[in-house]
């Protein structure tokens, strides 16, 4: 094990890896329970979405594990299962089948452009400033995304958000936990993350947070495997209303799974590598490529299965955060979704106020590669601001790197500093540019 994931090389044990990747499960086995609810909505059945579910996490993850030999975690994005559910079935009126069609087809092109070089070619493309803003705007993004689901910031119609009633039982739990974590990390104890989620896990109990009524779940997956094909392809390109218009729509709802999917994984990949120490000094992360047909090839199983794109997850970075630096943590990691099908209620017993402020916790740490960008320059400083701001604010990683995208090459041309824009970046501010303009959210 020690030769086939190099531990003494990356400084690391048996220990702090299994132990980063049962941090890196806990904290993201919530979409064990979220992804089904969402995909339902579009008419799917919930126990196979579950099953679906397991199996796509554990596949791709353990291929980032294995083959890729990454301390990353994979399963199915949140976001673009609102995306799946909400806009191509609910919106564009598709059928799940035929929605789990365009998932499939998105993941075997991002396999093609994964193996041509194209993917690696776009993330070495990526300026060193903006990467360091996608780490810090990650790091400002799962942190709200903790204080979301402790409920110590809620929604306002007047403000959008405002902060939560510390009278509840859940967010007083969350505030407990958060306390818990901080004190344990403060004190460097070893898994103090880990730690403090079992502990605001056992106190969530007696407080009547913790659910321990053991729920269990059906192990059939049959309503929903295999459904990509047959009959999800010919309603995909049913051509009622002639060619062009199912072409066109089509390749509208094809291309937005795969923008979001590309560069929220891209955008995982280098943030929580940054974070990690992983990138090398030109800003690359050993076997991105390998990383990304990972996730390439886990959306196509994913949709096989019956799930909507698997992408890379920012909640890793709990694990990397743990000291998580191979493939071993995500091997773990993987095999915990596997178990997660035989062992759901004990995996969903932890509720959203347990892990919450770990996510808070970790996006502290995250938000330290700020300090690589040099806010004094303007012209570096303002692309790298929208792009963890509103990565932040409108709670895509996508749309932060979109708007870094776009106002980099902005600021470079209006100071006449062309040779450092990447010829590939004026394609991408294009792109992102027709993204925001045309394709649907």
């Amino acid at each position: 094990m020690n030769e086939f994931f190099k531990l003494k090389e990356h400084n690391t044990t048996v220990r702090t890896e299994v132990i980063a990747g049962l941090t890196t499960f806990v904290t993201m086995a919530y979409i064990l329970v979220v992804n089904p609810v969402y995909l339902s909505v579009a008419g799917m059945d919930f126990n196979a979405v579950f099953m679906a579910t397991c199996i796509s996490a554990a596949i791709g993850t353990l291929i980032m594990g294995l083959y890729a030999k990454l301390p990353f975690a994979q399963a199915p994005g949140m976001g673009l299962n609102a995306f799946f559910a909400y806009t191509v079935v609910g919106a564009l009126g598709y059928t799940w089948e035929a929605a789990l069609a365009a998932v499939f087809l998105s993941g075997i092109f991002f396999i093609i452009l994964t193996v041509t070089g194209f993917r690696k070619v776009i993330v070495e493309a990526i300026p060193n400033s903006l990467k360091h803003a996608i780490g810090a705007g990650i790091g400002l993004f799962i942190a709200f995304i903790g204080f979301q689901n402790s409920g110590i910031v809620v929604n306002s119609d007047a403000t959008l958000v405002t902060i939560g009633d510390f009278t509840e039982p859940t967010v007083l739990l969350a505030v407990i936990g958060l306390v818990i974590t901080a004190v344990l990390m403060a004190k460097k104890v070893r898994g103090g993350l880990l730690l403090g989620i079992i502990a605001t896990t056992l106190i969530g109990i007696p407080m009547g947070v913790t659910d321990t009524t053991f729920n269990s779940f059906s192990l059939n997956i049959m309503p929903t495997l295999g459904k990509a094909f047959t009959p999800g392809f010919a309603q995909l390109f049913n051509m009622e209303n002639g060619l062009v218009a199912m072409l066109s729509s089509v390749f509208v709802v094809i291309l937005s799974f795969m923008l979001v999917d590309m560069f929220d994984t891209i955008g995982t990949l280098i943030g929580t590598g940054a974070k990690a120490g992983m990138l090398d000094q030109d800003g690359k992360l050993p076997n991105m490529e390998k990383a990304m047909l990972a996730d390439a090839v886990a959306t196509s199983a994913g949709a096989l299965l019956g799930t909507s794109t698997v992408t890379t997850y920012v909640e890793s970075a709990a694990g990397v955060a743990e000291g998580g630096k191979t493939g071993l943590t995500a091997v773990t990691t993987g095999v915990l979704f596997l178990l997660s099908i035989f062992l759901a209620p004990f995996a969903l017993m932890v509720p959203a106020q347990a892990t919450a402020p770990a996510l808070i916790v970790v996006g502290v740490l995250m938000m330290t590669t700020i300090k690589n960008i040099n806010f004094d320059d303007f012209e570096e400083s303002l692309p790298a601001f929208f792009t963890l701001a509103i990565m932040a604010f409108t709670y895509s990683i996508s749309n932060g790197i979109a708007a870094g995208l776009i106002f980099y090459p902005i600021t470079k041309l209006a100071t006449g500093k062309t040779k450092e824009i990447h010829p590939l970046l004026y394609f991408l501010f294009i792109v992102f540019v027709l993204k925001l303009a045309f394709l649907p959210r």
